[in-house]
């Protein structure tokens, strides 16, 4: 679905309308559009394949068509650009290659310079998918949508591919000796006028070379730009103990928790470890369950304030005066600052967590301004929380720099530095705004530019040189909590790419070397053995950092809140959850996965909230001009239920040109009105304009209108009716004209928990990995026309102003009594032996009478061929797919298969060790990525499955069960924790 509107045309929803209507009707809604009944939503209604007859082209753009598949399907760098002339077979069978049987590896990803573990699956050295390690402690077994696309950036033939002087081919040898004249130089100079830019990282290694560098040339200079920083709490730690401390957060030990603008369950380092953790607290089975209570203060929609038992919108400006109240309160001082619209449901908060004592927890927006961060530290401390739920290490990301990019531009312009050595940044892309980056650059001597992609950056570069992927790469990397792991290459560099490692060592005078000595040297200390158990388990054991013991000082070191802002709007700048500052932003999974809370693919939009959009009368995807310190950008408007007034947020990632994939997403550039690197702006102003921008939103797409599908009770009421799933719902008939299954083997069935599904999207993302589900693009997208097999549905509950959230994972629910399969005239669509819906490919002659007939809307149609099966085109196209998958061709209906090809080869396994199936030994590839563990997956012919006793719950339910489909998927319905003593009041809010 896309949104455009007439430029002359009246707002197509009329917020005052949509009000009263949710005032007086309880139902649960998916958006604006629905509740407001506009022919958009009507549309996409009515119609299984929107607007298909009428918009379909008769041949498509090959061109726009040829640039998706290159990103999402080619195997670049076996023949270069060229076919494969000749295919030769193995002369000697690599040891412990098995052809046909995959091979594990354990590696470490990077996620904003901090490392999470993940396992890798090779098919005969070559990667496929991801999956996260369960020993290292940032993943725990998760995965996130990054992560998955970490394959997709591998094969991406968009990456650079040699080195480039002055933007020209060249060998990388004339880059060595370039590199060789630089060494004299700077060894004659010791180094003057020359500096290196480097990116956000952990690493041990990279930190030991970079400090080799320092002594080897004592006047060189180290700037570092991370575009994404948030040194708030380290800079409030060093105020208040005297150094730079990062705090760890124990949710899993927590009873009440706060979060003053953290999204702890979608942004950070410890994120997955986080979410887990929080999850573990939430989860209840029967009413004698305890479960801990979130309240969220958040300036924008979050998934950690979805996920809340209350949630308050709150402008960002205002967030210190509810922190310093939070304090004053505290420490029985009196409380002046806090807005009036807070207090009454300050003192119920207070009151939750001086009960819950060492228990409570109180989190910090990690781009929250220093003193939020002292504050919010105070409180812990005077809770008691420190050394149990919260606890401080030394912080890993704390290489020793000279400056960041402002401090390096101003050397620059005052002639201090006449040659920089970029590392992986991206400065001209990222750089703030009021800050010359180019022009700066543009005065240098000698410009290098190290990456992955001849990025904005390298054009103006005299050499830039590609980088090794991370999949292709030895090095070191640190986890949220200190722990260090080892990164190992799967595959040879693809375009002879060269690690960071291997630059610095260039330029400390080591020019044949390679990044595996350089790392094996740092960790000298490790035995073979134990060198080899680290590459193994993906962890050096006994590496985590120790708490520190700290006493926070009475008077907050003197930190003050900041002076009221004033009138005018205030910004919310956001990373983008997949493409984050842009550098994902050619990952085509990525750009079409949904983001949680709009649904929003291949652009981005400016937030707001319904009462500022009604007072600027603009509905979705007007135009406004955003303009703030000298500076302004155009971006279409969004309206999003939740949001804060007289707030808009604006995410990174976008307005991107470079790269074929990322040139086909729409949407701004917010660095252009950033500035430094704040994540809040204040007193800004917003002016529509008179015409409109497409926004793509597949939140009406597969609806199920007007039923009881999200089923929701708080934990009293759970407590007073188990079964509470049953309340309202209409019965479930008992007889029916389909045929009976019986099975003798297994029957294989799923449970999903409502109450841990954070609508991360991490399953969403893996299923696409798992089974070379295509990309499609953002003009098929826009005629609802996506290939994801799974897709998590955003509803909400309540007024728009302040709604709660809702997120249902629905995959196909492989019903025992399953529509789809009597309506399909070639037998194209089955029932198995073990209670599979299956989808024979090579059968189907794509009538669509199933997806007609499919009340779940679970099932996707093959317009187009996304991938070329001509043997002269293909070649090594097909490297990222999964080889136990078919890849589909144009034509026939694809759907969720509860991965067959994982129960397949666990029941091959099991018949050669001549035993049953274990429970839990069929792991679906939603079911593996979930942090939250919220899907389970088992024989439901075992009753000691824990997917039984998962639909043993008091609370189980069937989706759409009064139409007797007895879905073999059900759900568990969500329950929430909320105070009583604030019932009232938001039932008095939302009136």
């Amino acid at each position: 679905m896309s949104v455009i509107a007439e430029a002359k045309a009246p707002p197509a929803i009329d917020i005052a309308t949509l009000r009263r209507r949710l005032t007086s009707d309880g139902d649960l809604w998916r958006s604006l559009d629905e509740i407001a009944g506009t022919a958009e939503f009507r549309r996409f209604v009515e119609a299984e394949f929107p607007a298909i007859a009428e918009r379909l082209p008769a041949r498509p753009n090959r061109r726009t068509l040829l640039k998706l598949m290159g990103a999402s399907l080619s195997l670049a760098g076996l023949a270069g650009c060229s076919r494969a002339e000749s295919i030769v077979p193995y002369v000697r069978q690599p040891e412990m290659l098995i052809p046909g049987k995959p091979a594990y590896y354990a590696t470490t990803l990077s996620s904003d310079g901090f490392g999470i573990g993940a396992i890798i699956e090779s098919h005969e050295g070559r990667p496929t998918k991801v999956e996260g390690n369960p020993d290292h402690p940032a993943s725990r077994g998760a995965t996130d949508a990054v992560m998955q696309a970490a394959v997709l950036t591998l094969f991406d033939p968009d990456r650079s591919r040699m080195p480039l002087k002055d933007g020209e081919p060249a060998s990388y040898g004339d880059f060595l000796k370039a590199m060789a004249g630089l060494v004299s130089r700077w060894t004659a100079s010791q180094g003057r006028g020359g500096a290196l830019l480097v990116e956000a990282t952990t690493s041990p290694t990279l930190a030991a070379q970079l400090d080799a560098l320092r002594a080897r040339y004592p006047e060189l200079k180290i700037y570092r730009h991370d575009p994404l920083a948030t040194p708030a709490a380290g800079e409030a730690s060093h105020a208040l103990f005297g150094s730079g401390l990062t705090p760890l957060y124990h949710f899993d030990r927590a009873e009440t928790i706060l979060s003053l603008d953290a999204d702890f369950l979608g942004e950070g380092p410890g994120r997955l470890a986080y979410a887990r953790d929080f999850a573990a607290r939430r989860r209840v089975r029967s009413p004698n369950d305890r479960m801990s209570r979130l309240y969220a203060v958040e300036s924008t929609p979050t998934i950690t304030g979805a996920a809340a038992d209350h949630r308050f919108a709150a402008r960002p400006s205002e967030i210190e005066a509810l922190a310093a109240g939070l304090h004053a309160t505290l420490e029985g001082q009196a409380v002046a600052s806090v807005p009036p619209v807070y207090t009454a449901w300050m003192a119920a908060l207070v009151d939750d967590l001086k009960a819950a004592g060492r228990s409570a927890l109180v989190v910090p927006g990690a781009h929250q301004s220093v003193f939020v961060h002292a504050a919010v530290f105070a409180v812990n401390a005077r809770l008691g929380a420190l050394g149990n739920t919260v606890e401080f290490i030394e912080a890993p990301d704390a290489p020793q720099v000279d400056g960041d990019l402002e401090a390096m531009c101003e050397a620059i312009a005052h002639g201090a530095i006449d040659t920089v050595v970029v590392l992986g940044a991206n400065p001209l892309h990222t750089a703030p705004a009021g800050l010359d980056a180019r022009k700066a650059f543009s005065g240098l001597e000698l410009l290098v530019h190290h990456g992955l992609y001849r990025d904005e950056t390298a054009f103006p570069a005299h050499w830039h040189a590609p980088a090794a992927h991370a999949l292709e790469s030895w090095s070191d990397i640190r986890a949220y909590d200190g722990t260090a792991s080892l990164v190992q290459p799967l595959i040879a560099p693809l375009y002879d790419g060269k690690t960071g490692h291997e630059l610095l060592a260039v330029l400390g005078g080591q020019f044949q070397t390679d990044a595996l000595p350089l790392v094996r040297q740092h960790w000298a200390g490790l035995d073979d053995d134990a060198w080899k158990k680290a590459l193994r388990d993906g962890v050096i054991v006994n590496s985590a950092a120790r708490p520190v013991s700290v006493t926070v000082p009475p008077d907050l070191a003197g930190l003050k809140p900041a002076a009221n802002a004033g009138n005018g709007i205030d910004i919310r700048f956001v990373a983008d959850p997949w493409l984050r500052d842009g550098r994902y932003a050619n990952a085509s999974w990525l750009q079409e996965l949904p983001r949680p809370l709009t649904k929003i693919v291949w652009g981005n939009a400016a937030l707001v909230s319904p009462a500022t959009a009604e007072r600027l009368k603009i509905g979705n995807g007007d135009v406004i001009n955003v303009a703030s310190n000298g500076a302004d950008v155009d971006a279409p408007a969004w309206i999003a239920p939740g949001h804060p007034d007289e707030t808009i947020t604006l995410s990174f990632g976008f307005g991107r040109k470079v790269g074929s994939v990322a040139a086909l997403s729409e949407g701004y550039d917010a660095f252009h009105l950033r500035r430094a690197s704040e994540w809040f702006a204040t007193g800004a102003t917003i002016a529509p304009r008179k015409n409109s921008m497409r926004v793509i939103t597949t939140q009406q797409h597969q609806a199920m209108e007007g039923r009881a599908i999200v089923r929701h009770a708080s934990l009293d009421a759970f407590r007073q009716t188990p079964d509470f799933v049953r309340k309202d719902a209409p019965p479930s008939p008992t007889e029916s004209l389909y045929p009976e299954w019986h099975y003798d083997q297994e029957a294989w069935a799923m449970a999903i928990d409502l109450s841990a599904c954070i609508g991360c999207m991490a399953c969403v993302s893996a299923c696409q990995a798992e089974n070379n589900i295509a990309p499609v693009g953002p003009d098929e997208c826009e005629r609802g026309h996506e290939m994801h097999w799974l897709r998590i549905d955003r509803y909400y509950d309540g007024p728009v102003d302040a709604p709660d959230t809702f997120f249902q994972p629905v995959p196909c629910m492989h019903c025992e009594k399953a529509p789809c399969e009597v309506v399909c005239p070639v037998n194209a669509t089955v029932h198995t032996h073990d209670g599979l819906n299956a989808q024979v490919y090579n059968r189907c002659i794509g009538t669509r009478y199933c997806s007609q007939n499919c009340p779940y809307k679970v099932r996707r149609f093959n317009f187009l061929d996304h991938q070329s099966f001509d043997k002269d085109e293909a070649g090594p196209e097909q490297g990222v797919h999964n080889p136990n998958v078919s890849v589909r061709s144009r034509g026939v209906m694809e759907k969720c298969t509860y991965c067959v090809q994982r129960i397949s080869a666990k029941r091959i396994q099991a018949q050669i060790e001549n035993r049953d199936i274990a429970d839990g030994e069929v792991v679906t590839a939603c079911q593996q990525a979930c942090p939250t563990q919220a899907i389970t997956f088992g024989d439901r012919n075992r009753k000691d499955a824990r997917v039984v006793r998962e639909k043993a719950a008091p609370q189980n339910y069937a989706l759409l069960e009064e139409l007797n489909t007895r879905p073999r998927t059900t759900y568990l319905g969500k329950i929430s924790n909320p105070n009583s003593r604030l019932a009232k009041l938001d039932e008095a809010t939302d009136g």
